[in-house]
């Protein structure tokens, strides 16, 4: 059987503010997920329309297409095409999950919620020819899964080409994240077997690791074990957490022992009245500064979230927010407009006050403003948004933010790291475009060595 699985690009990779390197970080590890499930005789092709040109001259069997909000009019289309060709189309992913019955119209079977179950199912249905309208997922487990399908990535396209995930979901449900739709109706929050998971590591060429998880220690136990098998490995990762998981217990010495030293760390603001509308309840009576200090402490550099727009922000948000991160050295930041996804709590508070503005799904990329605003103008919160990119990542901010670390080492390598990604544009292009983004991954592992800070709390 002929099979074809693809992720079509996000409309804002085509963008006139289009960073490409932006979006050939990550292979599309959840295509890859699903391919092994597919028998060995299977002809697969896999795109993913980021780093490769999507050729429509072929006749698959079978098209299987992952759709996110920004990429779902584009993934319409190309679902429709095939469709006429005469090839059985399937759709799935957060979108689908949010909104099936619009999805649903360009599909002949669309999965809602996680595909380690349905999948399966689908495929002995199809073979029987039998294939159902709607698969949805209720067994939430992670437990023998087969190993992804790597040979089917084209690793010299990504910087990160190890990319991997060993939980689904997230303990906490804030009313502006998407998942909560996407695992709506069973378990959100599971892990895989800590073996297993250790498995895949070692299956993974190089050092450098990326996990994906949104909240790699969301799990204490698994988290623990998984960091305790990794000692010795000798790898550098990164990863996401939150706030709170930070200050709690020692599994973050746990993790920059077993090689963390960079971590997503979800701020998003330091209003309690808007950390209560967003049900972000993990970070209310949180210290910040001590989570920074306690990372910095072990070496750690510290990308940091922030949304824009809620409804207790006012103009001044925005130079509050970078003041905050070049001071505290806050390596990168990622800045966000609040962004109401359907299928989430936000979306259909905003939907039943009348505040939603469009439903263009193009615009959903949380850099335009699709709602009404509190506090501020739109224009306002879309040019200061803008702004505090630009002000961030200018160089005087870069060299303030790097210097206040205690380790001359930890200076450097702050410098290196932030100026590296926002800074050379062309650079990044070049090595794109010559297909020699990998070749970078030496010098990635190299600025992610430990550090060792003056302070409480050594890294060994």
């Amino acid at each position: 059987m002929k099979i074809k699985m693809i992720l079509p690009a996000l409309t804002e990779a085509e963008s006139p503010f289009w960073r490409p390197i932006k979006y050939s970080l990550f292979p599309p590890l959840g295509l890859a997920t699903l391919a092994a499930y597919l028998s060995p005789d299977d002809d697969i092709n896999l795109v993913d329309q980021h780093v490769e040109e999507l050729n429509l001259n072929d006749s698959p069997d079978l098209v299987i297409i992952q759709i996110y909000i920004t990429n779902a009019y584009r993934s319409y289309k190309i679902a429709d095409f095939y469709k006429q060709q005469g090839a059985y189309v399937l759709l799935g992913g957060i979108h689908v999950t949010s909104l099936p019955d619009e999805a649903s119209q360009h599909a002949d079977s669309i999965f809602l919620g996680p595909g380690e179950d349905t999948f399966p199912q689908f495929l002995k249905d199809f073979r029987n020819k039998q294939p159902k309208k709607i698969y949805s997922s209720a067994i939430r487990t992670l437990h023998n899964i087969p190993p992804v399908r790597r040979d089917l990535i084209k690793r010299s396209r990504y910087l990160v080409p190890n990319s991997i995930v060993v939980t689904r979901g997230c303990p906490h449900h804030c009313n502006f994240c998407y998942k909560d739709s996407f695992f709506n109706g069973a378990k959100s929050f599971y892990t895989q077997i800590v073996d297993d998971a250790l498995a895949e590591i070692e299956r993974l060429p190089g050092r450098h690791l990326y996990f994906l998880d949104d909240h790699l220690l969301g799990d204490v136990k698994f988290a623990g074990d998984l960091f305790e098998g990794m000692k010795g490995m000798n790898r550098v990762f990164q990863g996401a957490a939150t706030v709170d998981s930070v200050l709690r217990g020692n599994l973050i010495e746990k993790a920059a022992e077993a090689g963390l030293r960079s971590l997503f760390v979800g701020f998003e603001t330091f209003s309690p009245a808007n950390l209560k509308q967003s049900n972000k309840k993990q970070n209310l009576e949180q210290d910040y500064i001590k989570a920074v200090n306690r990372l910095h402490s072990l070496g750690i550099m510290i990308n940091g979230s922030f949304v824009f727009g809620l409804d207790d922000d006012n103009k001044d948000v925005f130079k509050r927010t970078v003041d905050w991160g070049v001071q505290n050295s806050i390596t990168t930041s990622t800045y966000h407009v609040l962004t109401p996804y359907p299928g989430t709590g936000l979306y259909k508070e905003m939907e039943s006050q009348g505040r939603i503005l469009t439903r263009n799904w193009d615009l959903y990329d949380t850099r335009n403003v699709v709602y009404q605003t509190t506090g501020m103008t739109a224009d306002e919160l879309k040019n200061g948004y803008n702004w505090a990119y630009k002000e961030f990542y200018n160089w005087t901010n870069i060299f303030k933010s790097s210097i206040n670390h205690k380790s001359h080492k930890h200076k450097l390598k702050h410098f290196i790291y932030t100026g590296g990604w926002k800074k050379f544009e062309s650079v990044w292009n070049v090595l794109i475009k010559t297909k020699n983004l990998n070749n970078m991954l030496p010098l990635l592992e190299t600025i992610l060595t430990k550090v060792n800070s003056p302070g409480k709390h050594q890294q060994q």
